[in-house]
């Protein structure tokens, strides 16, 4: 079974950017669904910038959209999620997950996602 590793959060200071990584091993994501989620403080989890299906369509939470992007190196089993303009509002623990779905209103886990630990993202004002 595939473990997934994110790296690369931090503290950051609003306007400045970060790029995590989501490191699998242990098998391959193929053309799995990936995605991104976080935890914001005291709120539920969401998903933020998601690889839908194999075709690569992409979904983006609607308060990052021209600020994140998703991306796949599936040479080096990566996936990437760089943020740009970070607001103290994108202060949360991200987390990356396997097969996930899209769907009209967001992107979501289904009991078969894979998880990692998550990394910690915390934007100054």
């Amino acid at each position: 079974e595939v473990q997934l590793v994110e790296s690369g959060g931090g503290l950051v200071q609003a306007g400045g950017s970060l790029r995590l990584s989501c490191a699998a091993s242990g098998s391959t994501f193929g053309a799995d669904s990936i995605g991104w989620f976080r935890v914001p403080p005291g709120k539920e989890r969401e998903g933020v910038s998601c690889i839908c299906d194999s075709a690569g369509n992409t979904y983006y939470k609607g308060s990052v959209k021209g600020r994140f992007t998703v991306s796949r190196d599936n040479s080096k089993n990566i996936v990437y999620l760089e943020m740009n303009n970070l607001t103290p509002d994108d202060t949360a623990l991200y987390t990356c997950a396997t097969l996930i779905y899209c769907a009209d209103h967001g992107c979501y886990s289904r009991h078969r996602s894979v998880w990692g630990q998550g990394t910690q993202v915390t934007v100054s004002s």
